[in-house]
């Protein structure tokens, strides 16, 4: 205020501009910054100084203000006549207060300015003096840092901010239009009821005339209604055989109708045979030319490097196979729709190995996926898709359990998800939970945050979703991930819950439904300590897998027990994210259709099932590292979705969960007195550890002191 004093003198004495005036006085605000023991120091004033009252200054800069308006408005000069009247006056007084409203306004703009300028200076003043009082250079860094980090924060507030601008503005614009479209609207309604009222006012008007002036009605003539009566028994003549001819003319249409609609459904029929036709041709066409394949491979193996030319041919016509395709070679009418590249899901149907052997198992693989597929097509899915039309409002029963078994269709599987998943979390589900936990993470960063970064570009490669610069797939998955994290601080993040969630935003397409899906699995289907830090009761899983091998395939788990082979280290990963990296689409779908209703007991179906239908195979191979080879990919090799569903849950049973609860809580004893005894054995060795240094140090310290006597 003592400033705002000085601008008002200056402005009363010297007229200069206001600009200089408050450019002048936000000066010395910067620099009156001074401590209370530099007080007595000439030409600094004292911090503490007191500040003159904003009323005095206040009401003499008013007093100047209305000496200068006195000098120069005509209205209050020295001279004024008595003549003026009192209105004038009052026009003068209104003025004057106006003016005077107007200045005190751009003073009070004036002091928040000069206010924000002096909160500004005393900051900077502050920092300056923090980096000037810091005794090393890592401090004065860190200030530094610290700097950088809230310009950083600063310009990503910005750019939010900005983004919420636009947002706006976009909702705005949208917003108008539909103001628009509806004022149109109105309009034209307005428009139809003016033109109705004036149409019923015309008839209103109209009955009245009636009602007031009836027409003149003048008697007829005997033989004028003798007339009309003979005309009108003509005109019904006419009608009747009008009638009757639109009769006959109706029941010859019926009859064509009739003729065209039987013609219809023949072709109708026709049609739907040729279609079938065609399914099967091409289920054909893709189980010769994965037989073609698989032959050319099998020779390639068995000549190897003996024939060169042969070689070379071989080598050309596995060239050849891999890249036709059927549209191409069709010439029929009929034309065989080629392998496409991604599947519904995004998945790549035919994945894009460098090794040229792996390549051509991909693409028998692809090739045996699509002729099951089309084989199944008219006898199963097709009965399966109706039934799942006709189920109506989703129950718990032993049909709906069948149904989900053989699988749903597409169309209806995130319907059948969404009811899942809200079975098995109904008792957790809030609204706005999901909402929370997001503002919760941007509030602040979850210390989880850097590995999900680091696992998102590692989910699903061969996915188009997630390997896509612009999907939007990447940024869901993030947002998921993190909630969860907030949700279950005690997991956060394991890895592994990326491809969970993943597969679940394929389907779901929604973030929270996803989010809901994946707490699901985590806290209702799976044991509490799934994914816990010592992942105990994952290792329980994989001793009781072992134990219902030895049960259900007892050949199988001699012939790996003789060459060595440890499974757990291939299925550890398929229970942890149920199959999520080893089957194919189509498939691992259908798994998870089944694992929502049923829980892990599905997980132990499938891979027993996994065991079976590769049995042959495995027992073929002799050397444990061909096995761990085959190991590695084997499940990529399952096409037959039908067939693996019946090992799973037919040749596996009995398969009771109370059986499977006995052998958890019989392994979890003893892993878990497993890892007892070996705490124990590492706290010894710790505490021998120890004591051996202590030896050591005090051996050290009596050498030393016996140099310094010496």
């Amino acid at each position: 205020m003592h400033n705002i004093r000085g601008n008002k003198q200056a402005q009363g004495t010297g007229h200069e501009p206001p600009g200089e005036d408050s450019a002048q006085s936000g000066e010395p605000q910067r620099e009156e910054q001074p401590s209370a023991s530099d007080a007595s120091t000439p030409g600094r004033e004292p911090e503490d100084s007191p500040k003159p009252a904003p009323k005095p200054s206040l009401t003499i800069s008013f007093a100047q203000k209305a000496k200068r308006q006195n000098n120069t408005f005509p209205f209050f000069s020295e001279g004024i006549t008595r003549n003026r009247t009192a209105q004038e006056k009052v026009a003068a007084l209104e003025q004057q207060v106006l003016m005077l409203t107007k200045e005190l306004k751009s003073q009070k703009e004036l002091v928040k300015i000069l206010h924000k300028a002096l909160e500004a200076a005393q900051q900077e003043k502050r920092a300056s003096s923090a980096y000037l009082a810091a005794a090393e250079d890592k401090d004065r860094l860190e200030l530094v840092r610290h700097k950088v980090r809230q310009i950083a924060e600063l310009g990503r507030r910005v750019e939010a901010l900005e983004q919420e601008r636009e947002s706006l503005a976009h909702t705005a614009s949208l917003r108008e239009q539909q103001v628009q479209e509806l004022q149109q609207h109105v309009q034209l309604l307005m428009d139809k009821n003016h033109a109705k009222q004036q149409v019923i006012c015309k008839l209103s008007e109209k009955v009245t005339q009636d009602f007031t002036h009836p027409p003149d009605q003048s008697p007829l003539r005997p033989d004028a209604a003798n007339r009309d009566f003979l005309s009108q028994e003509g005109k019904i003549e006419h009608l009747k055989d009008d009638m009757e001819a639109y009769r006959t003319q109706n029941c010859f249409l019926n009859s064509e109708i009739h003729q065209v609609t039987k013609i219809w459904r023949k072709v109708a029929e026709k049609e739907k045979a040729l279609l079938t036709k065609c399914a099967y041709l091409q289920a054909r066409n893709c189980q010769v030319e994965s037989k073609y394949l698989a032959g050319l491979r099998r020779l390639q193996e068995a000549l190897g490097d003996e024939a060169s030319e042969c070689s070379e041919l071989l080598r050309q016509l596995v060239q050849e196979a891999l890249q036709w395709e059927a549209g191409e070679a069709s010439s029929d009418s009929i034309e065989l729709s080629p392998i496409s590249k991604y599947d519904e899901y995004g998945f790549l149907t035919v994945p894009d190995y460098e090794v040229e052997d792996l390549k051509l198992l991909a693409k028998i693989q692809a090739l045996e996926s699509r002729s099951h597929h089309l084989l199944g097509l008219e006898a199963v899915d097709r009965p399966l898709r109706e039934r799942w039309a006709a189920l109506g409002d989703l129950v718990p029963s032993a049909e709906l359990k069948q149904l989900l078994r053989a699988g749903v269709p597409r169309e209806h599987r995130p319907r059948v998800w969404r009811w899942l998943v809200h079975l098995r979390v109904q008792h957790l589900h809030t609204p706005g939970c999901y909402q929370e936990l997001l503002s919760r993470g941007q509030a602040r960063e979850h210390p989880a945050a850097r590995q999900i970064e680091l696992d998102l570009n590692r989910t699903f490669p061969n996915n188009k979703h997630f390997t896509c610069p612009t999907s939007s797939f990447p940024d869901k998955l993030r947002r998921v991930l993190l909630a969860f994290s907030w949700q279950n601080p005690t997991i956060g993040y394991c890895q592994g819950l990326n491809r969970l969630a993943a597969i679940a935003l394929l389907v779901l397409e929604e973030e929270e439904s996803a989010f809901w899906c994946l707490v699901a699995i985590v806290e209702t289907i799976m044991p509490a300590d799934y994914y816990c830090n010592t992942l105990t009761a994952s290792q329980v899983d994989q001793r009781v897998l072992q134990d219902l091998l030895s049960e259900k395939l007892p050949r199988l788990m001699a012939h790996l027990g003789q060459h060595h082979v440890d499974l757990s280290l291939v299925t550890f990963n398929w229970f942890l994210v149920v199959f999520a990296d080893s089957l194919i689409s189509n498939i691992l779908l259908r798994v998870w259709d089944a694992f929502l209703y049923e829980g892990t007991k599905v997980v132990f179906r499938y891979a027993l099932a996994i065991f079976k239908y590769n049995e042959k195979e495995i027992l073929r191979l002799q050397n444990g590292l061909e096995i761990y080879q085959y190991l590695r990919f084997f499940t990529k090799t399952i096409s037959n979705s039908r067939k693996l569903m019946n090992i799973a849950f037919n040749d596996m049973n009995p398969f009771r969960m109370k059986q499977l609860r006995q052998l958890r809580m019989v392994h979890r004893e003893r892993l878990e007195a497993e890892l007892r005894e070996l705490e124990q054995l590492k706290a010894e060795y710790l505490e021998r550890r120890a004591s051996r240094r202590r030896a050591v140090s005090e051996g050290c310290a009596s050498e030393d002191e016996v140099e310094g006597e010496a």
